[in-house]
């Protein structure tokens, strides 16, 4: 899997200033593209998002912003403001390489946290978007490597619908407001969505994002460091969920699939998610798996209960459903202990199993 850090970032800024430092001669007061701000406030604009992004790694704040901000007041000229872009990029790659893959730190949207890979996705995504405003308003051309647009569209905007083919950078544009896909309509108002975190006691269930679950559905890992035996088939299957999902523009992060990481190593047990989005019922089918080296500790019981308890909080989602073999009994005490009551049986590929539901 292509690793999403600050190569990325180096490689966004550096392509970016480049284009841009080759129309430094003009004038950057004039508007750029269809923002209100002009050429020049936009390229501040980058520059302090970069430093902005570093700044949560490094201080790793939970609950705000670290509260600065840089002031290119002092910049003389164009090509002042892109020394200053070169500078700030090359302190946000060099957070994203320093930081742990576990820290999270503070950003609003959509679920109040971003690790190394998401700060990096929104700092590259930053560059790319308004390089593209600055260029069209300095009536300059730019278009950013389809790999770096790639990487982005599928870490932070899992909702997105992929466009067949290798056109990825007409679909950040469309993404993000700027531009144009046939059968969409024009976007308004956009976001992105960094990959959600359930806290459990001795684990966190961390959201696959498109680019992990298409590599550990093609047999890698995921980014994830595995315990001995991991990850299962069942994992890889889920997976393959997410990426159909994906691929079809229907994918929800919240209920999607997440990894159990294990707090104390830092190592990925097994996986457990849902089905897909709660029904017109408001039904949501919840299933999990274990690598044989992490059963019999009690794991898959305290994720399912974190994930039902955040699950059940949503206004949408009226129970959780599962089905079990009759013979698996381990995984019989899993729903039990986590609240579900057996209601029945239904006829599943591998014959007659267990119903459970978990009403909130």
């Amino acid at each position: 899997m292509r690793a999403m850090g600050g190569d990325q970032v180096e490689e966004a800024v550096s392509g970016a200033v480049a284009v841009l430092r080759g129309a430094a001669d003009r004038d950057w007061g004039v508007r750029a593209g269809r923002l209100e701000w002009s050429c020049r406030r936009t390229a501040e604009h980058i520059a302090s998002d970069l430093v902005s992004y570093a700044g949560q790694l490094a201080g790793r704040p939970t609950d705000r912003y670290v509260p600065f901000r840089i002031d290119c007041a002092t910049c003389e000229s164009p090509e002042d403001v892109l020394q200053v872009i070169e500078a700030t990029g090359a302190l946000l790659a060099a957070a994203v390489r320093t930081t742990p893959r576990e820290v999270r730190a503070f950003h609003p949207y959509p679920f109040r946290s971003a690790d190394r890979e998401g700060f990096a996705a929104m700092g590259v995504t930053e560059v790319l978007v308004h390089t593209h405003d600055v260029a069209e308003g300095l009536g300059i051309a730019y278009e950013p490597p389809a790999a770096l647009c790639a990487d982005v569209l599928t870490r932070i905007f899992p909702h997105v619908r992929p466009e067949p083919g290798p056109d990825h950078w007409r679909t950040l544009l469309w993404a993000t407001g700027r531009g144009e896909l046939p059968g969409r309509a024009p976007l308004t108002s956009w976001h992105w969505s960094n990959n959600l975190v359930v806290p459990a006691e001795r684990l966190t269930l961390q959201g696959l994002t498109p680019a992990a679950a298409a590599d550990l559905r093609a047999g890698g890992t995921g980014g994830f460091v595995w315990v001995e035996g991991g990850p299962f088939q069942g994992t890889r299957d889920a997976a393959g969920m997410v990426v159909k999902a994906y691929e079809a523009g229907v994918h929800r992060p919240e209920w999607g699939t997440f990894v159990l990481v294990r707090r104390e190593d830092g190592r990925a047990l097994g996986a457990m998610g849902f089905h897909g989005a709660p029904d017109a019922e408001g039904r949501a089918e919840v299933g999990y798996d274990l690598a044989e080296a992490a059963r019999g500790n009690g794991y898959a019981s305290e994720a399912l209960r974190a994930l039902s308890a955040r699950a059940l909080a949503h206004e949408d989602l009226t129970y959780l459903f599962a089905t079990v073999d009759r013979a698996n009994r381990p995984s019989q005490g899993v729903v039990s202990r986590a609240g579900f009551t057996k209601v029945g049986t239904v006829t599943g590929e591998d014959g007659e199993q267990y119903a459970y539901e978990l009403r909130g």
